[in-house]
């Protein structure tokens, strides 16, 4: 750092070199700097992702935990449910659950398997096992559906390059 700030007439006459030599190695000091840099800030994002991982693990274990542990039957009358309620809130999953919850865009953290499950809800029993009103309900599903809807495309362009590329290696 100190040979960097040194201005580059004054340190050519020290080390007897040209003022071009000096200005291309405090060019090179610099950019050994800017990776070392570059490097401390890929840790600290490295250290941080990591961390947030271990949160996540641990509140999915806390989840697998609780669909572990036995529950307690409630009488269908005392609640105000109906079984269909009941049963199609079953449907998808604790997990699914959990993850439509506490994730920002979970679209894109369900497989496409799971996109389908919460499109095909019910939106009232989807918004009532999440304790959602109707309307974020609804733009959850809409979203999901596009995101099916994307993946889907996805996989037909993938097919379409692959049958285009097929065709290219059998003509001459």
């Amino acid at each position: 750092k100190v040979l960097i700030d040194v201005p580059p007439s004054e340190l050519a006459e020290e080390l007897e070199q040209s003022q071009t030599q000096v200005e291309a190695l405090q060019d090179t000091l610099q950019q050994v700097l800017d990776r070392r840099e570059e490097e401390r800030q890929s840790r600290q994002l490295l250290e941080l992702y990591l961390q947030a991982l271990k949160k996540e693990e641990s509140i999915l274990s806390k989840v697998a935990e609780s669909e572990t542990e036995p529950r307690k039957e409630m009488d269908v009358v005392d609640t105000g449910t109906s079984s269909t309620g009941v049963l199609a809130k079953t449907a998808l999953g604790d997990q699914t659950l959990a993850v439509l919850k506490g994730k920002p865009a979970p679209e894109l953290c369900l497989d496409s398997q799971d996109l389908e499950l919460v499109v095909k809800e019910d939106t009232e029993v989807l918004a009532s096992a999440l304790s959602w009103n109707k309307q974020k309900t609804e733009a959850l599903q809409q979203a999901c559906d596009q995101e099916l809807s994307k993946r889907l495309q996805q996989v037909q362009t993938l097919h379409s390059l692959r049958s285009v590329s097929k065709g290219k290696k059998t003509l001459p």
